[in-house]
Formats: structure tokens, C-alpha cells, sequence
């Protein structure tokens, strides 16, 4: 049976959606301490099972925006955490699996994290 946060980002896959920038490339996490390497944010408006906005990576640029839009080609599904984020590239970028896995390390590294599409 699929989590609640795996079911609610399975409706953005393929889907054009807007994300803020609240943790842009470069800024360091509140209160981990680690230093985010890609541009972090959330879909405003809509509630994951945590409560919060539904949360997303923003892949495929190179420098730190506060805003983006593109579209949802993947979800990095925490097996062991019901907390999925939403993979959001620029039109016409894509990226393999292991890609995307790579780029969002730094964070995903205390979970089981796969790549579902």
C-alpha cells in the first residue's frame, strides 16, 4: 500500500508546477547544519501528511533562485519516512535516476530513498 505523501506527489508527475525557493543553493539548513546543494523549496498550497507544503528539489540550473517553475519528473520517495519530494526540473531537462539520487545526497543520505516515476 502506497504512503499518503507518495499518493499526493504521484498527481504532479508529468505535471508543470511552480516552486519557492525557501532553501536555495548554497544556504545552510536551519538546524542540521548542512549546506544544501541544489535549490530546496515546496508547492505552496499544497498540504503534505506532515502538515507543511508539499516539498520539492529543484534540479537542472546551476544557481541559487528563489523561484521556479518546471516540471515534475520524479519523486524521491523515502521508503522509511513519509516525507516524498517532488523532482522538478526546467522544461527540457531530464536526468537519469541515479542523477537525481546523487544530486539530492546531501539530504537524502539518513534515508531509504528511491526514485519513483
Amino acid at each position: 500500500m502506497e504512503t499518503k505523501s507518495l499518493q499526493l506527489a504521484r498527481k504532479y508527475l508529468g505535471k508543470e508546477v511552480e516552486v519557492i525557493i525557501d532553501r536555495p543553493m548554497g544556504s545552510m539548513h536551519p538546524k542540521h547544519g548542512f549546506i544544501y546543494e541544489v535549490n530546496y523549496g515546496f508547492v505552496e498550497g499544497v498540504k503534505a501528511p506532515d502538515g507543511e507544503d508539499l516539498d520539492a528539489y529543484y534540479l537542472g540550473i546551476a544557481e541559487p533562485v528563489h523561484r521556479a517553475n518546471g516540471v515534475c519528473i520524479a519523486i524521491a520517495h523515502r521508503k522509511d519516512d513519509d516525507d516524498d519530494k517532488l523532482i522538478v526540473v526546467p522544461h527540457g531537462v531530464r536526468m537519469k535516476d541515479e542523477e537525481i539520487l546523487s544530486a539530492i545526497h546531501f539530504q537524502e543520505q539518513w534515508f531509504e530513498t528511491e526514485i519513483v516515476r
